[in-house]
């Protein structure tokens, strides 16, 4: 059983936990507000903490459930978005940060003390995503920020401890918050991945019979 998951929630109708998905959404998704403009990401450190100026509101942000992104304790699933990497900047602090893996898509740049993910850019021109950093919006010194809109590759918290027989309960939560659960990225986000593939490889031609 999940260690997220307390199976005493169950109700009669079935597949209904309480699920601890992320302390942002766990009671209820809340709106954004279109003014939002930005703010400054803080680390979790007492001392010294790193500081990130947003100078934008985020886009496409979601939960998700991939054993990459950082989470709170206690969360089943991250929280993260994207903003435009011109729009970031490491304002407090930077000398604490360090990719964690230099071999992946997104640099994150994680606090070497409390181990909080505060930017992960994109840069390679051949991706659909080049010029976008990921970001996990909780750590804005305030509220506002576009709320979370779907969840993303929810099966992959299996990955990280969840067991299979939980799934339904999660995707049902997940369902109930109206955040429609993939096991990719959203339908949009996909289809800008396929598009870039297209512009950088070409449409494949059916194979001959």
């Amino acid at each position: 059983m999940s260690p997220y998951i307390d199976r005493q929630g169950l109700t009669k109708r079935g597949y209904k936990y309480d699920c601890k998905i992320h302390p942002s959404v766990d009671n209820g998704v809340k709106a954004g507000d279109s003014s939002f403009a930005g703010g400054t990401l803080t680390c979790k450190c007492t001392t010294d903490p790193v500081k990130v100026t947003i100078k934008s509101n985020v886009l496409f942000n979601h939960v998700c459930g991939c054993s990459q992104c950082w989470r709170p304790a206690g969360a089943l699933m991250s929280m993260i978005a994207v903003v435009p990497t011109d729009k970031v900047e490491v304002v407090a602090n930077g000398q604490k940060l360090k990719v964690v893996d230099p071999t992946k898509t997104i640099q994150r740049n994680a606090c070497t003390v409390c181990g909080v993910h505060m930017h992960g850019p994109i840069s390679n021109p051949k991706h659909a995503f080049n010029g976008l950093t990921f970001i996990h919006a909780e750590r804005f010194d305030k509220g506002g920020w576009a709320a979370p809109e779907f969840a993303a590759f929810v099966s992959s918290v299996i990955e990280t401890g969840t067991t299979p027989a939980d799934m339904n309960g999660i995707r049902a939560r997940l369902k109930e918050l109206k955040l429609e659960p993939y096991d990719a990225l959203s339908p949009p986000l996909m289809d800008m991945l396929a598009a870039n593939t297209v512009k950088q490889n070409g449409v494949a031609k059916p194979a001959m019979s």
